[in-house]
């Protein structure tokens, strides 16, 4: 009888890694599916738009500016000084720059797999000071060239409409491209010689319809920035290095920025060349990741499996009341399904109703089967019960994300103490021969 508890306790043991491999084809599954999403995601980018980030307006001005150079005649070994003329840049920014913006946003589907596409309608306003000599020292011999006003964007491809800038009370066409490289890709404005703009302060207002998808950000260039942005999408992300003060409600979000100079790093805006981490936005997410949420159920799939058989095994030694392996297997398989039911569901309906659904169906079949393998209808509604709460912990578990791991570790620390404490006053040499135990759970 010894060798037959030892034995039936590795057998049991073996079906619970067993499952590990049905467990772990689901996980697979969902790692696919979100693939695929992701996937779904970036093609609907390449249909229309992608992330787009805003950067400017700036005001970029080429000059040419005399240096000198000691040189010395490789002849006579004399030391000369040599004038020459060099191409160089001034890039001015606004002293204050508000932009307020409209987004909207709506999902495009590829089948089952869906990705949100927005778009924007904005106004941006401000005024640069162009000084004197552009800025630079007074004993700099300079040739200033014309002012180009850039605009960089991610994306050109979303740009809806012709941009019309107004300049001090002028309107302006755009062009594509940037001059002097500042940006990979973006828009600009001749302004005309720079000279007939020193020593003043220019206003400008620039509306912008722009469409992408996922996300939308801003680059706080000016002295002073302020970016209000307003959306119905009720399950906004706010993100990068700035935080926005946002109020959010069934009607959608409104969030502002503002953001001064003595906070921004502008040499490393420029350096991004138009796609900066220093800026600041907001990812228009689904407020449910179903993929993540069920990769993040079946990884406790074991824990769950193992607590329900650690029950039946128990219950089986002190109950006297044999139950076959292939019965383990069934349930444990029955378990596993769930979480295919899981996944399968989710992408038809929310996850709090999938989820419901899945774990409905399992502990029904559960309970019913139960019945008949424990011989008594009590005790299979009962384990049933007691698998639904277990399904109810799960929920939790998964619903609060910061927690997760706290809480599976409270959940497997209290299943090995109730095991621990219920067990402490049997006698497993009397039960293995076959008496009746000291003590039941």
């Amino acid at each position: 009888m010894k060798k037959t508890l030892f034995l039936k306790s590795l057998i049991v043991g073996g079906l619970a890694l067993l499952l590990l491999v049905p467990l772990s084809m689901i996980e697979g599954q969902i790692r696919a599916r979100n693939t695929r999403q992701i996937e779904t995601e970036n093609e609907i980018a390449e249909l229309t738009a992608g992330r787009q980030q805003l950067v400017g307006p700036l005001v970029v001005v080429p000059y040419q500016e005399e240096v000198t150079r000691d040189e010395t005649n490789p002849k006579t070994g004399e030391v000369v000084k040599r004038s020459y003329w060099e191409d160089r840049r001034q890039v001015l920014v606004p002293r204050s720059l508000v932009v307020t913006s409209e987004a909207r946003v709506d999902e495009r589907h590829r089948g089952l797999f869906k990705a949100q596409a927005y778009e924007i309608d904005a106004i941006v306003k401000g005024d640069i000071f162009m000084a004197k000599g552009l800025g630079l020292p007074a004993d700099r011999t300079i040739k200033p060239g014309r002012a180009y006003l850039v605009v960089g964007l991610t994306d050109l491809r979303g740009i809806r409409s012709q941009p019309l800038l107004t300049w001090n009370g002028a309107d302006f066409g755009f062009s594509p491209g940037v001059p002097c490289g500042i940006f990979n890709q973006g828009i600009h404005v001749d302004l005309g010689p720079a000279a007939a703009l020193e020593g003043r302060l220019s206003a400008f207002t620039l509306p912008l319809a722009l469409k992408g998808s996922q996300s939308f950000f801003v680059a706080p260039v000016a002295e002073s920035t302020k970016v209000t942005l307003h959306s119905p999408w009720p399950t906004p992300s706010f993100q990068g290095r700035f935080t926005a003060t946002h109020s959010e409600g069934p009607e959608g979000f409104t969030a502002t920025w503002e953001v001064f100079h003595l906070a921004r790093n502008l040499a490393k805006i420029l350096e991004g060349k138009g796609e900066t981490t220093e800026a600041f936005g907001v990812a228009f997410l689904k407020g449910v990741n179903v993929y993540l949420k069920s990769e993040r159920a079946v990884k406790y799939g074991f824990l769950f499996v193992g607590l329900t058989f650690a029950a039946f095994f128990f219950f089986e030694m002190l109950r006297r009341l044999p139950i076959h392996p292939i019965q383990y297997l069934l349930v444990g398989f029955a378990l596993a399904i769930f979480f295919l039911l899981l996944l399968s569901l989710s992408e038809q309906l929310s996850f709090g109703w999938a989820y419901l659904a899945a774990s409905s169906a399992c502990t029904l079949l559960l309970g019913a089967y139960l019945a008949q393998v424990l011989q008594s209808p009590r005790r299979g509604w009962g384990f049933a019960a007691g698998l639904g709460l277990l399904f109810a912990v799960l929920y939790a578990l998964i619903d609060s994300e910061d927690n997760a791991l706290l809480m599976g570790s409270l959940l497997t620390f209290v299943g090995l103490a109730a095991v621990m404490i219920g067990t402490r006053k049997i006698d497993w040499y009397a039960l293995s021969e076959g008496e009746t135990a000291q003590a039941e759970p």
